[in-house]
């Protein structure tokens, strides 16, 4: 399904960055399985996000791992974690997330253009 056609302009509002992965841990309050991860965003700092990964990654394969957020969503409560960043990935049918991810190392806090 391909959804409403948006402005250039508002695409320009969505503030994504690359990020490293520095810290994962197994999130079991989450309604769905999901992890708790803190990324280093360079200037930014460090961020907190709660995404649902397990089904394709372990925790040892996030840390270390650069990945693409929307870091200017407002944060939002997932149980008893505030999630500051939207990680982005690409939804397969069966709803697992493949995590957006550079293939050379890049600054933390890099703009995506």
């Amino acid at each position: 399904m391909i959804k409403d056609k948006i402005q250039f302009s508002d695409f320009e509002k969505v503030d994504i960055r690359i990020g490293t992965i520095i810290k994962a841990e197994s999130f079991e309050k989450a309604r769905n399985p999901s992890y708790k991860l803190w990324i280093d965003f360079g200037e930014l700092g460090i961020k907190k996000s709660s995404a649902q990964l397990t089904a394709l990654y372990t925790l040892n394969d996030l840390v270390g791992k650069q990945i693409c957020a929307v870091v200017n969503f407002e944060p939002r409560q997932i149980a008893d974690f505030m999630s500051d960043v939207l990680v982005l990935g690409a939804l397969y049918p069966n709803k697992d997330v493949m995590l957006i991810v550079t293939d050379k190392t890049a600054a933390n806090g890099l703009s995506i253009a």
